[in-house]
């Protein structure tokens, strides 16, 4: 690892005194080397921390014209749309910012997936993502609930009341959460409180995410280890240059949907002030809950169903001891790739049903989808571990970019997998 280097004086005093900027060469910048074939969908773990940033953010601006009372919520909301200057901008943002994180997050996870990133030896690194999500989630719900309309009233009542399918406990979990005997000012109080503290505890975790991921460096597409300097390239220039351009087209996206479409992916019962003795005729969560709320209503039995949804996160945990493949890339795994296509088609048809009623074709369709979700990680990647015959890997990094290198000693490649 080369010594950090500069001409200027500022630079050379404030390093001497608080060796900062070394740390930030060692970590993202000329010293910390990176596998030469990282494709643009390694992106995305770098648009996850831009997303974090912009909503911690705009976060803080909102809170200062947040009331969290029952009473001045609602107004305190249409107040910052219509009153504060920019108000409507920042708000847009931060609520569009939401399901950008998570579309940022959801595609980052299903890359890891694929390219087998949760094997050892980065089994930690996986399982601390795990808890990011799980952060962002209760982050989200506390989140929805606090504009006080019809459907964050009744979402936060029918959530929080699942609690009460855990036995003994259950009621007195409820009671706990609630601050009281129904959602009311003191849940709203306290859900602000844990919306407001979450993200900086996320930013911790991230930071341990982060710290994993420099013990082994990133995974790259192809799945195996780099054998020596040949196979790495500096972070930057080559990958910040990158991840520029990548914020660059996020950028585009995200501002079309905030100025054109900001409330697209919300729902206009919410613009709605909460009235407890009006129930809403289809009580859904957001877009990106859909899925988990699918398998908790797919299972009659309302503790069955709680467990099955937490256990459809749980089952992430123990992932690196599930697929026992000593292959890590879905790119050499072609039965794999095939389980792994039909994982994806069954989440988007999870959040399908969640989105109808639990009633008629939809209910069955989410009982076959979360049987399936299950069955692939218990069933199918255990059994592709033990029966599944990858094709070749290559010797190194470098070997099939370089000239003559593609035939991977006598892999077949299709014009896909060159590219």
């Amino acid at each position: 690892m080369s010594e950090f280097q500069t001409n200027s004086r500022v630079i050379k005093w404030i390093e001497h005194r608080m060796p900062v900027f070394s740390f930030l060469d060692h970590s993202v910048g000329r010293s910390f080397p990176a596998p030469k074939n990282l494709s643009y969908l390694w992106n995305f773990g770098s648009l996850a921390g831009l997303v974090l940033v912009i909503m911690i953010v705009t976060g803080i601006v909102l809170a200062m014209q947040y009331t969290a009372h029952v009473d001045y919520a609602f107004n305190s909301v249409e107040r910052i749309m219509r009153d504060v200057n920019y108000g409507w901008l920042i708000r847009y943002i931060h609520m569009n910012g939401a399901s950008f994180f998570f579309i940022v997050v959801y595609i980052h996870i299903f890359r890891g997936l694929y390219y087998g990133s949760y094997k050892a030896p980065r089994e930690l690194l996986w399982m601390i993502g795990v808890v990011i999500l799980l952060l962002m989630m209760a982050t989200a719900f506390m989140g929805y609930v606090l504009p006080w309309g019809q459907m964050s009233f009744w979402g936060a009542k029918v959530i929080t009341n699942l609690f009460s399918a855990v036995p003994f406990f259950g009621e007195g979990i409820v009671t706990w959460l609630w601050g009281g005997f129904t959602v009311d000012n003191p849940t709203l109080n306290r859900f602000f409180s844990l919306h407001y503290l979450l993200p900086f505890i996320i930013v911790a975790v991230v930071v341990l995410h982060i710290w994993a991921l420099h013990q082994f460096g990133s995974n790259n597409p192809l799945g195996i280890d780099t054998k020596g300097p040949q196979d790495k390239i500096p972070f930057h220039p080559y990958y910040t240059v990158k991840d520029a351009f990548g914020v660059g087209v996020f950028l585009i996206f995200f501002a079309a949907m905030v100025f054109y479409a900001p409330n697209y992916m919300g729902d206009p019962v919410n613009y709605v002030q909460a009235d407890p003795l009006a129930t809403p005729a289809h009580i859904v969560p957001e877009w990106y809950f859909l899925p988990f709320y699918a398998i908790l209503r797919a299972i009659p039995d309302k503790l069955l169903g709680v467990i099955a949804m937490f256990g459809s996160i749980a089952v992430l945990f123990i992932l690196p001891w599930l697929d026992r493949s000593p292959v890590k890339s879905g790119r050499f795994r072609p039965i794999f790739r095939i389980f792994f296509v039909l994982l994806v088609i069954d989440t988007v048809v999870l959040g399908f049903a969640g989105a109808n009623p639990p009633e008629g074709t939809w209910l069955l369709v989410g009982q076959i989808a979360t049987a399936w979700y299950f069955l692939h990680f218990l069933i199918i990647l255990p059994l592709l571990g033990v029966f599944e015959r990858p094709k070749p890997l290559p010797t190194s990094i470098s070997e099939p970019v370089l000239k003559g290198g593609g035939s991977m000693a006598g892999a077949t490649t299709t014009p896909m997998e060159k590219a």
